[in-house]
């Protein structure tokens, strides 16, 4: 409890609990209403037990219950009146005018019939017939059963019984309820003007309708994940004030055949009630799946959902205000029949934010983050080229929490590049310890690295070279941040990507005469990228300007089916000795780099064993200074 509920006076609490219990929770159109009682089946259980405890003392005679040895005195004194022997009880009166009833428990005595008549005490016989007792009983169990089945019904609502399969399980935001608008959504420019217009038809549908205009049916947003697709979704609703139906694709599909035909009916019947609104489909791949992908063959769940949602959006009226909106990272999946006009006739990129983008991100995820006099966003902004909205958001949490666990008052810098290493190359593993060699082998390999990324024309400078290590095998590392966002790469840019990736393999043939595992991902993307010169970009001279590997197209075509390859046996030798000339010139240029740069790239694993990292400037330093 907070202090200052303790410092008010006791009456103020029970109005002010009174005044909750009389508001009543929000329902889904945003108003208030009674509060809703949730049944259980506790309640069932409870009520059951209570009437079976209840059931002795209302539908039973009172009878004293007595020993059966008080019964034999009670025989012998002569106080016994009345007798009536039962299978198991013996029940009857005692001398009296209004004697007391009285029972005991039946037991083996063949005596007692003899002593009964010695005293002259009238006795009878009585076999319970319990077959109307437990008629009975098992309609009253069944009747208090089905008055809670009804109570419970009651409470739990129209959507919450039987036939509740059927419904859409879209969750509805009211107009109110949605505080999301485009000034919380950051380096999307393009895609927030795209959406403009969906904005200005659902609060003014008028201005498009009169000049003969037909707003899209529905709006596809594509892009990888974590780029802000749902956020815009939101932000489109908060913008015109309009309810907001949001649900993922997988919550159409259930085991039951037809109950995803049915939530989609039921989905646009509602939307059609509350228009305008905007219906959310979020993962629409998980759904809208091309027809036909099934190899098993049949009329699966799945695609008669896909039929049903093909059929409301074609049959739908847009000038009854509902825009339907939907968001897939895997769009090349799709079945074609969503794609055409008519349907989803509009696709909006959101694609990975520049470095203007990022650095607006940060500025809105930050605005309640204390940050150091000493913090750039620019910078970091910079340092994370390819990083989505939610891999910035991550950042800088992660750098809040790094500076609250080190009881810092403010987020400093050395937070933020704390962060950024573990998100790129994973959390620092400080109990791992490594051998002498080891830690040689990885010092210089990673000397290799840097070196001759500074010494090529066309790689990005050098950030940090560390060899703590991280994640799940990464020993050591070295960061590069590029000047500038790049959408292509040249032959030269390629050449020099190659040349800094053998780097460390180098360094280890020239200083131990000998080559570790650790090179293993480093000849993994050089070998991707020499194969990418050779048969996609058209880059070998002896092969000459031909792609040699199909276009990544969508999966439903027929003929994407087929691995078989468009080219003769002769002509995959010929690429494979291509790519392999492509390495190998760049492992001889990368020798001689560092040959000519023994001295420093002593001097640098010196460095770099004792200070475990070192930053690009002390790197820029060292190359300076040395002699050519």
């Amino acid at each position: 409890m907070s202090s200052d509920l303790k410092n008010k006076p006791l009456q103020n609490v029970k109005d002010s609990l009174q005044s909750l219990s009389r508001r009543g929770p929000l329902r889904k159109n945003g108003k208030t209403g009674p509060p809703v009682e949730r049944f259980s089946i506790w309640y069932l259980l409870l009520a059951m037990l209570f009437f079976s405890y209840l059931q002795p003392f209302f539908f039973s005679a009172k009878k004293e219950t007595i020993p059966y040895s008080q019964f034999k005195q009670y025989i012998t004194e002569g106080r016994v009146a009345k007798l009536t022997i039962g299978p198991e009880n013996i029940s009857g009166t005692l001398t009296g005018s209004s004697g007391p009833e009285f029972t005991t428990v039946r037991v083996n005595d063949p005596g007692l019939v003899k002593e009964l008549d010695e005293h002259m005490i009238v006795y009878t016989g009585h076999y319970e017939n319990r077959f109307w007792s437990g008629i009975f009983s098992t309609l009253f169990y069944m009747g208090i059963f089905f008055l809670l089945w009804i109570f419970a019904m009651k409470k739990m609502g129209s959507g919450m019984g039987v036939m509740s399969f059927s419904k859409s399980k879209a969750k509805i935001f009211a107009e109110s309820d949605i505080k999301t608008s485009f000034a919380d959504a950051a380096g999307i420019d393009e895609a927030i003007e795209e959406l403009q217009e969906v904005v200005e038809f659902l609060s003014n549908p008028e201005k498009s309708q009169k000049l003969g205009g037909r707003i899209p049916k529905g709006v596809l947003l594509v892009g990888p994940p974590g780029t802000g697709k749902t956020l815009l979704a939101r932000a489109v609703a908060g913008e015109a004030k309009v309810p907001f139906f949001s649900i993922s694709g997988s919550e159409f599909v259930e085991m039951f055949v037809g109950v995803g035909a049915a939530r989609v009916r039921d989905l646009f019947s509602q939307a059609a009630a509350r228009a305008p609104c905007i219906i959310f489909i979020d993962e629409l791949d998980a759904l809208g799946k091309a027809r036909g992908m099934n190899m098993m063959g049949g009329h699966d769940e799945r695609e008669q959902t896909l039929n049903q949602l093909l059929v409301e959006m074609d049959g739908f009226e847009t000038n009854k205000g509902v825009i339907i909106m939907a968001a897939s990272n895997r769009p090349e999946i799709l079945d074609p029949a969503l794609l055409r006009p008519g349907r989803f006739d509009r696709q909006v990129l959101v694609d990975r934010p520049d470095i203007n983008g990022r650095e607006a991100i940060l500025k809105i995820h930050s605005r309640d983050v204390v940050l150091g006099p000493e913090v750039d966003l620019r910078k970091i902004a910079g340092r994370t080229p390819g990083f989505v909205g939610a891999d910035l958001a991550n950042i800088i949490n992660e750098a809040a929490l790094l500076a609250a666990r080190n009881d810092k008052e403010t987020v400093e810098l050395s937070d933020f590049d704390e962060a950024i290493d573990r998100v790129v190359a994973g959390l620092q593993k400080k109990n791992r310890v490594m051998n002498a060699q080891e830690k040689e082998i990885v010092t210089f390999h990673e000397s290799g690295h840097a070196i001759v990324a500074e010494s090529v024309d066309h790689a990005d400078p050098v950030h940090k070279i560390s060899i703590i290590p991280r994640g799940i095998a990464a020993l050591g590392y070295t960061q590069q941040q590029p000047t500038e966002d790049r959408y292509l790469m040249t032959r030269s840019e390629l050449l020099d990507r190659l040349a800094v990736l053998l780097g460390g393999r180098v360094a280890e043939e020239l200083v131990f005469n000998e080559v570790s595992t650790g090179a293993q991902n480093d000849l993994q993307r050089a070998s991707d990228i020499a194969r990418s010169m050779v048969t996609e970009y058209g880059m070998s001279d002896s092969l000459g300007l031909v792609s040699y590997e199909r276009p990544r197209q969508p999966m439903f075509l027929p003929e994407n089916f087929s691995s078989s390859k468009n080219y003769s046996e002769a002509k995959a030798a010929q690429i494979d000795e291509e790519v392999a000339r492509f390495v190998e010139e760049a492992h001889q240029r990368v020798r001689n780099i560092l040959s000519e740069r023994r001295a420093v790239l002593d001097d640098l694993a010196r460095l770099l064993s004792e200070k475990e990292s070192v930053h690009g400037d002390e790197l820029r330093e060292m190359l300076a200074a040395a002699p050519e």
